[in-house]
């Protein structure tokens, strides 16, 4: 929008805004608060009737500020001629840049008048009383226009004998010696040439009392504007006289009573189509008094607020003023409690923001206290001491009822919300029978670490069901229907966060060059970082997609990891009830690379981290998803016999001396066979041995005669050995290797 103000009568503005996609011209006489369309002429400069009617057809003007000096620019208005505007513009639906007149009003925009068909820069002579129009054209001039008359007659005088691209006109404002300068040139190779006039003798005399006469401002013939009646003086058109300096134009000014046009409406209040100022939706016209004491008083807002340059005044009881009331007490009421988020959940260790707010109330003297749910509280004797929010920070999970009361003398008022605390989810482990019998129920529980107090939700997909069971707790009862194998798959959801557990994998731990110890700063997103490149590195070693690897960093020092290798998604489901090979098979391919050192990753410049491989762990061997056949169980039944019969030679080893020496080989034997796996971490081995729960070991222990097997075939030379060993051995000799 393109705002001009209109010099000489205040309030009065025009400007050009876009409506409905076409630029129209409006006109307001009381700062902005109504705005009108400007009426077009009956008839155009050669008196044919223009038939233009409001709202369909107006006048539109071109507002733009000229940018040479010495021109009047497109609008000419002047403090000391109140009520004549001359503007360029055009008649139509809209504003443009074809068919441009000039017009004119002298009644401050309430009629208009077209005086030329081109475009023409119009000057004040004479303080006003005079107009003179020089055309805009690209070829030389030497005709100017002069009128007395308000523009209704115009007489053309020679200023120059020779045309003259006329280049702007210097003249002195509100001067006596009534000269004008034009300058330009003849030609564009010509000097530039200064010619003089002096317009006085246009005159015939002063101008005596018989030669003004009042007019008085209206709008719409709504007399009063912003507030007042003004009338002004001016030379009767026509009269050929010159104005005096100091004549004043004002000639009486009466204050009007007001009316609801006279104000602005107030913060919160709208205007209606009556007028009238209400209060908006989302305003509630009494909060004004919500920071109100019993011993003070406050002006109550009537929905209007006075223009400064308004000046009328209010008849008998003032009815748009403010009235000042009295502070009554008032119970609080509309207490609400919520966080400065929005959200009814946060991580533990993290400031939450509390924001208490009191609709109505004596917030000054009431007291609010706040129960924070775990076992704080805290007390405040004035609500607009809340105003920031209050922070508090959980040290446990949990959910919490966070409570506010708020009371005084008058009553009390309180609310309360339910804050879910929770941390992330590290790592799950899914516990289930290896086999149960149909129909018969079946215990399963789940481990989370760290551990979490009544914040996790659980997803239990049981028997290729579609629909997930959903439990608070970890644990639950399900009897299997249908003999064979069945899969059990566990989600685990802590506020945003979500692991997904398959009972169907294989793990390796690992560890790291003491490189990394020295850059580890124990932070969860530096851990993913970590985990994300050490997956990337396996995958380009062995060529396994990145979607059946998953790297997790435990935290604390030193720096250990675990690998896990899931089942290949595209697999056939038949494929993966029938064996479970790829996952061995991948298993050992990642050992044998482990141990060569072959998965390496730059941490920074000159600085290579060398990943190893710690101890090989395997999520259960046994299939909790199927019910195992039969060699399985003879396998178990062997293992267990093996166990029996060396419980007994143990027993019984001091009466068979070979036995006694074949146990001391192999105790000098085995620490040799595990060096080879990673010298650098023995330690490190036995910690995490030492973590790990009886049942893990247990389900470790063919994994770790497998891991022996892959061993000695990495390295022949210890395999060379012990093969002599044991052939010494069957000859009834013993020999120690050195």
């Amino acid at each position: 929008m393109i705002l001009l103000l209109v010099e000489g009568i205040n309030g009065m503005y025009l400007a050009n805004k876009l409506v409905d996609n076409q630029v129209k011209t409006f006109i307001t006489y009381n700062k902005g608060q109504t705005w009108a369309l400007l009426p077009a002429p009956a008839t155009d400069v050669a008196g044919n009737n223009l038939h233009c009617i409001l709202p369909f057809c107006s006048l539109h003007l071109h507002l733009e500020m000229s940018e040479n000096p010495y021109t009047s620019g497109p609008v000419t208005s002047k403090k000391s001629v109140p009520g004549i505007i001359v503007a360029t513009g055009n008649i139509g639906r809209e504003l443009s840049t074809t068919n441009l007149g000039m017009f004119i009003t002298a009644d401050a925009g309430n009629s208009w008048r077209q005086i030329f068909d081109e475009e023409h820069n119009i000057w004040f002579l004479d303080n006003g009383g005079a107009l003179l129009a020089v055309l805009q054209a690209a070829q030389p001039i030497r005709h100017l226009w002069i009128s007395l008359d308000e523009g209704k007659k115009w007489d053309r005088h020679t200023f120059s004998l020779a045309p003259l691209y006329v280049d702007g006109v210097l003249m002195t404002p509100e001067s006596e010696n009534h000269i004008i300068t034009f300058f330009g040139h003849f030609s564009y190779r010509s000097e530039w040439q200064l010619i003089k006039i002096d317009y006085k003798g246009i005159f015939s005399r002063r101008c005596m009392d018989g030669d003004y006469q009042t007019w008085h401002l209206h709008y719409n013939g709504e007399l009063c504007v912003m507030g007042e009646k003004q009338v002004y003086m001016k030379r009767r058109p026509g009269n050929r006289c010159m104005l005096a300096q100091d004549y004043s134009r004002i000639y009486s000014s009466e204050p009007c009573v007001c009316t609801s046009y006279d104000f602005e409406c107030d913060y919160g209040w709208e205007r209606q189509t009556d007028g009238k100022c209400s209060p908006a939706f989302w305003f509630n016209p009494n909060g004004a008094a919500k920071s109100c004491s019993n011993s003070q008083s406050f002006l109550n807002s009537t929905g209007y607020r006075k223009v400064l340059s308004n000046n009328c005044k209010e008849a008998g009881r003032n009815t748009f003023s403010p009235k000042r009331q009295t502070c009554r007490p008032r119970a609080p009421r509309g207490l609400r409690l919520s966080t400065s988020s929005g959200e009814l959940s946060a991580t533990v260790g993290t400031n939450v923001t509390f924001m208490v707010l009191l609709e109505d109330g004596d917030s000054q003297r009431t007291t609010m206290q706040l129960d924070f749910g775990d076992g704080i509280r805290i007390t405040y004797s004035n609500l607009s001491r809340t105003n920031d929010g209050i922070k508090h920070i959980y040290r446990a999970t949990g959910i919490y009822r966070v409570a506010a009361h708020a009371q005084n003398s008058q009553g009390a008022e309180s609310s309360a919300l339910f804050l879910h605390i929770t941390s992330p989810v590290e790592r799950i482990y899914l516990s289930a029978p290896i086999v149960t019998l149909r129909g018969k129920e079946a215990n399963l529980s789940v481990m989370v670490w760290p551990n979490h107090t009544r914040t996790l939700t659980f997803f239990w997909w049981l028997d290729n069901s579609s629909e997930p069971l959903i439990t608070l707790e970890g644990s639950i009862s399900y009897t299997f229907q249908r003999a064979g194998r069945n899969k059990v798959t566990v989600q685990v959801a802590s506020g945003s966060d979500v692991i997904v557990l398959i009972l169907y994998f294989r793990s390796l731990l690992l560890s790291f060059s003491p490189a990394l110890d020295e850059h580890n700063p124990d932070i969860p997103e530096w851990r993913e970082d970590i985990g994300r490149v050490v997956r990337t590195a396996f995958s380009q070693v062995s060529g396994v997609s990145e979607d059946q690897l998953l790297v997790s960093l435990y935290p604390g020092l030193p720096t250990t990891a675990e690998l896990f290798i899931l089942p290949d998604a595209h697999e056939s489901g038949e494929h993966k009830r029938r064996s479970e090979d790829p996952l061995d098979t991948i298993s050992d391919i990642f050992v044998t690379a482990l141990n060569q050192g072959l998965v390496q990753f730059e941490l920074k410049a000159n600085i290579r981290i060398v990943v190893y491989v710690t101890q090989q762990t395997l999520a259960p061997l046994v299939d909790s998803n199927s019910i195992h056949s039969g060699p399985a169980m003879l396998m178990l039944l062997s293992v267990v016999i093996v166990g029996v019969a060396a419980f007994f030679i143990y027993k019984f080893k001091r009466k068979i001396p070979w036995i006694h020496v074949q146990t001391e080989d192999t105790q000098e034997k085995e620490p040799e066979v595990i060096s080879t796996v990673s010298p650098n971490n023995n330690m490190s081995n036995l910690s995490n041995m030492s973590n790990m729960s009886t049942m893990t070991n247990l389900s470790n222990m063919s994994t770790m005669t497998n891991l022996s097997k892959v061993k000695l075939s990495t390295f022949p030379c210890q395999k060379e050995l012990l093969e002599k060993e044991l052939e010494a051995r069957s000859r009834g000799e013993s020999s120690v290797a050195s």
